[in-house]
């Protein structure tokens, strides 16, 4: 029989295949994936490549300050909490029931200083120190969009108030050709960082289909020839875009004003679903 844990739309589901292991669906879409024996395993594609660039950003095992804006299963922050011992890390997510979830039914590492806050991201963004923060991940879905306060010019401004100098944001941002919505994410994001970089299967680049894309951006530049070798040696490769590159696929998009901004587009029918 198999245990199936329920919070309105999020469902916990055991992975048949690995002993204690869960996936997590919100709207029947998988958000999530834990093996709480084996925390530094990754599932999902964009996660492998989120936890790529953490692993490049800092020498190896050096503690992090992160904050993580979108909880769902704890992932990231399980990942870290193995990688790099001794980081401190703030989870934000907006549904308070679903934290409760997954902090009854899928402990933490032992040792790992992780605090979690119901709340919104952009709402905490701004109560929050200034230069207190090494890594920033926003992985944020309202149902299967980024809402759209968390788009404009406004918010990232923001993110890289909290950041340290050195410091770096990640984002999990879908889209699909001709790119609007990513294309403007980075005009967005050029206003308050110097770096940036875009991590993506081949195929969603090419326009042949809606996926997933990473959005690096910082003050100084990641190392990139580390990050092309991790996600071109991934079970499924991704390609790594940066400067003259990326300016061109960027192209005269305008960075995103409040007033303007939208949520990220409907993915469709299908698109993340699960069988």
């Amino acid at each position: 029989m198999i245990r199936v844990v329920d919070h309105g739309t999020a469902k916990l589901m055991p992975d048949i295949d690995r002993e204690r292991a869960w996936l997590l669906t919100v709207d029947g879409a998988p958000q999530s994936y834990v093996d709480l024996d084996e925390p530094t395993h990754l599932e999902f594609e964009y996660a492998r490549r989120l936890g790529h660039v953490l692993d490049v950003v800092a020498e190896p095992g050096a503690a992090l300050d992160v904050v993580h804006l979108g909880g769902g299963a704890l992932t990231l922050p399980r990942y870290v909490a193995v990688t790099r011992p001794g980081s401190r890390q703030e989870v934000v997510e907006a549904d308070g029931g679903l934290l409760e979830l997954v902090a009854e039914h899928l402990p933490l590492p032992e040792g790992a200083r992780v605090a979690l806050h119901a709340g919104d991201a952009r709402t905490w963004l701004e109560g929050a120190a200034g230069d207190s923060a090494d890594v920033i991940v926003a992985d944020v879905f309202g149902g299967s969009r980024v809402p759209a306060h968390l788009t404009s010019v406004a918010y990232v401004r923001e993110a890289a108030r909290v950041l340290r100098g050195s410091g770096v944001y990640l984002a999990n941002l879908p889209d699909a050709a001709p790119f609007g919505f990513l294309r403007s994410q980075l005009a967005t994001l050029a206003t308050a960082f110097e770096e940036l970089a875009l991590i993506a299967e081949p195929g969603v680049l090419r326009g042949r289909r809606f996926g997933n894309a990473v959005l690096v951006a910082g003050h100084r530049p990641v190392d990139i020839a580390a990050l092309v070798r991790l996600t071109a040696a991934d079970a499924f490769p991704a390609r790594v875009e940066h400067g003259a590159a990326l300016r061109e696929f960027t192209g005269g998009a305008r960075a995103v004003r409040d007033e303007d901004a939208v949520p990220s587009p409907e993915p469709p029918d299908g698109a993340f679903g699960i069988g």
